[in-house]
């Protein structure tokens, strides 16, 4: 199907729908078309590119998991879902999921959808669940939950982390945010801009991920009447608009090479021209980038200049992923409970001891989102109950991203999707973070005997000694056996 493309009328929330069958869009279209203004596209490819075309993007998605080229795997379907969140950040995505797609949907849940939808599905219900994350991303952008009390947390790696916000907040050079998707680098950039003596000046973010490279000049440095097809007067960029304030450049790595040597002219020297201008301007604002990208390997592979990384990376602030930021996660669950418990009027849910300990235990390899996203289901589905692990497990995505599940090349297929999903992977990280799980597992299972924990894990006691003392840096603790 073609397309569909109009800018939603005044009052009227917008609505994607990404799916290859031409049937189930137009029968979405033509029962949700009453509510909201319905836009079509059929592959991820034609969804960003359609994305790129609006003025704004679209406050939900639906979004089918098999789509072209590759429709009988979920692989485009799951790309689809990071892209459109690296677009917009705030978008409610649902995914479109056949009866026995429950594994793939809790991936897809853990990427940052915020629920899956079973085909065929009822448009009554459709339409409330639909009208219910509308409710809940208004009072999101009313009065975000991670502001309220600014970053949720008390592990050392927050700690530090504040820390050199609070030193960082006023200097006057770049800041490079780094960290997984999810994790909350926006955040952070919004604590540099409140905690700096620019706080009562502009704050203004521009996500690099969600322009056509075509328009990221003019968007960042305006243009002059004629200066291209449809530039019918003079309009001002970000770095105008930001004055002295603070410019928050999302997704950097996104950032087209030949604009990157623009970008880097205005750090060194503030000096910019609109496009189709002659003479310079000069812009006094602040930036402060970030990227889920490893920008040193994208430097090797030439995909990222050298001296803008540099440049960028003067001071540099690293967000700990949730997995390693332990008790927090327990923080982290009352807050966002309080929070949407108090947006919807319902009662709080709370967990059980078993349910506490398996909360604590899972990686949240969505971070930060997927924890927001967690709570917000078990708000709707158990308001004032006290949930066991049974209840608690189906939100999680226990896949394992090296599941041995298909021997060999099952590996293959999941280390295939892995890779391709996460920007910026680290090979020994994740396997770092694999066997310290296994480790922590086994040492559970065991009440922390070490002679049992080894003979579970199929290696002698000495060597689980001398891994536990390398992932950790220092001797290890005190066990039994």
């Amino acid at each position: 199907m073609a397309t569909s493309l109009r800018e939603a009328r005044e009052g009227r929330p917008s609505l994607l729908i990404v799916d290859d069958d031409e049937l189930i869009t137009d029968t979405l279209s033509f029962a949700l078309g009453a509510d909201f203004d319905v836009l079509t596209a059929e592959s991820r490819e034609q969804a960003i590119s359609l994305l790129r075309q609006l003025p704004q993007a679209p406050q939900l998605a639906l979004v089918d998991l098999g789509l072209p080229p590759v429709p009988h795997v979920p692989d485009e379907g799951f790309q689809l879902i990071t892209d459109l969140l690296a677009h917009a950040p705030s978008m409610k995505i649902f995914v479109l999921s056949g009866q026995n797609d429950a594994v793939h949907a809790r991936h897809a849940r853990t990427l940052g959808a915020t629920e899956f939808i079973a085909k065929p599905c009822d448009p009554a219900t459709l339409k409330r669940t639909l009208s219910r994350a509308l409710e809940v991303r208004a009072a999101e952008l009313g009065r975000r939950p991670e502001e309220t009390i600014g970053l949720v947390g008390d592990c050392p790696a927050l700690a530090k982390l504040r820390s050199q916000i609070a030193q960082f907040a006023d200097s006057p050079f770049p800041v490079l945010i780094e960290g997984e998707s999810g994790s909350g680098k926006d955040l952070v950039a919004q604590s540099l801009h409140r905690q700096s003596a620019r706080a009562p000046k502009p704050y203004l973010a521009l996500n690099c991920a969600a322009i056509s490279p075509s328009l990221v000049e003019p968007t960042l440095f305006g243009y002059v009447k004629g200066a291209f097809t449809g530039a019918s007067g003079n309009k001002s960029g970000y770095f105008e608009d930001a004055h002295d304030g603070t410019l928050f450049l999302d997704e950097i790595g996104e950032l087209p090479l030949e604009m990157q040597a623009k970008l880097l002219r205005v750090l060194e020297n503030g000096e910019f021209q609109r496009v189709g201008e002659t003479h310079g301007r000069m812009s006094r604002a602040r930036v402060v980038a970030a990227t889920n990208r490893d920008l040193r390997q994208e430097v090797k592979r030439a995909s990222f200049r050298p001296d803008l990384y540099h440049r960028l990376s003067v001071l540099t602030l690293s967000v700990p992923p949730l997995r390693e930021m332990d008790s927090d996660k327990l923080l982290l669950l009352d807050h966002f409970r309080r929070f949407y418990a108090e947006q919807s009027g319902a009662q709080l849910f709370a967990l059980d001891g078993a349910a506490e300990k398996r909360w604590l235990a899972y990686p949240f390899p969505g971070n930060v989102r997927e924890l927001r996203n967690i709570v917000i289901r078990l708000t709707t589905k158990y308001a004032g109950q006290r949930l066991s692990v049974a209840e608690l497990e189906p939100e999680f995505d226990l896949e394992s991203p090296l599941d041995s599940a298909g021997g060999e090349s099952g590996l293959m297929s999941q280390a295939l999707r892995q890779i391709e999903r996460e920007r910026g992977f680290h090979l020994d990280q994740t396997l770092g973070a694999w066997e310290r799980a296994y480790i922590e597992a086994a040492l559970r299972l065991t009440n922390g005997n070490m002679s049992q924990a080894a003979k579970l894990l199929g290696v002698n006691r000495t060597t689980l000694y001398s891994r536990m003392s390398a992932a950790s840096g220092e001797s290890p603790p005190q066990t039994k056996g």
